[in-house]
């Protein structure tokens, strides 16, 4: 076996992928089912999931998808039993479900303020706790959340949102502490995507010179494209970052850097 197969190959492996349907959750499904794992899609509209499954099925990979409200934190266990019911228990998660309501402080409410802190923050632990146990017995697994350039720095209209990205940070700490000790083969990380295109983000790439700025903070002098998440993917959730854990990685051209 050559050496990049042993250390990056995910082949054989179950993945669960919240926010599957779309932006940073599709482009990583999508990647792992290229890579030879099988792929489980969770979102919430189903013509946009069946969709995703499609993109997989042409390439001749494995996948199916799991229509659930992860706001609904009850739901999640049951969310989690069908996912298994495909390809077995999933031994990669990866939290992509995100929400920014991108609202002037004033403007947030009690309800927009929850919303965005259950999405972001509350649900990739309650999920993950829910998979903790199979990949315990397994003695393997990858935690990968998603975290932002908001887990450092701020933007406007988006105090709730920078607030939960913050936390994905420490949360990812906590996570490892809790998961990958006493030789587990668990592993926690987060991935800090910069600016990339996707329904998230939308707003903004409508405004050209808006965009334009946003390259120029990097160092490498453009944003990102979905095809820049496949490597640092591949790598959390392959058997080269096993002695990586609690981490935050940006993947944002240099941005933080500068």
């Amino acid at each position: 076996m050559k050496i990049t197969d042993r250390l990056f190959g995910i082949e054989g492996r179950v993945a669960l992928v919240t926010g599957g349907s779309s932006g940073i959750g599709r482009a990583i499904a999508f990647c792992f089912a290229e890579a030879g794992a099988a792929v489980i899609h969770v979102a919430r509209q189903e013509e946009a999931l069946k969709d995703a499954v499609k993109d997989v099925e042409k390439i001749n990979g494995t996948a199916a998808y799991v229509i659930c409200d992860v706001s609904d934190v009850d739901a999640l266990g049951e969310t989690v039993a069908k996912a298994s019911s495909f390809f077995g228990a999933p031994d990669i998660l990866v939290n992509a479900a995100g929400v920014n309501l991108r609202q002037p402080w004033e403007e947030i409410s009690s309800e927009s303020w929850d919303k965005q802190i259950a999405i972001n923050l509350k649900v990739p632990f309650f999920l993950a706790r829910h998979l903790v146990p199979a990949m315990q017995e397994k003695g393997w697994g990858k935690i990968i959340n998603i975290a932002s350039l908001q887990s450092e720095r701020a933007f406007p209209n988006s105090v709730p949102y920078g607030a939960s990205k913050g936390g994905v940070m420490q949360l990812t700490r906590a996570m490892a502490e809790a998961w990958s000790a006493e030789q587990s083969g668990i592993t926690c990380n987060a991935i800090a995507p910069g600016f990339f295109k996707t329904a998230l983000t939308s707003p903004l790439y409508n405004q050209e010179q808006v965009v334009d700025a946003l390259a120029r903070k990097t160092i490498i002098g453009r944003n990102g494209e979905l095809d820049d998440l496949k490597g640092i993917a591949i790598f959390l959730a392959s058997p080269a970052s096993d002695y990586i854990t609690g981490q935050t990685i940006y993947l944002d051209g240099g941005w933080t850097a500068k």
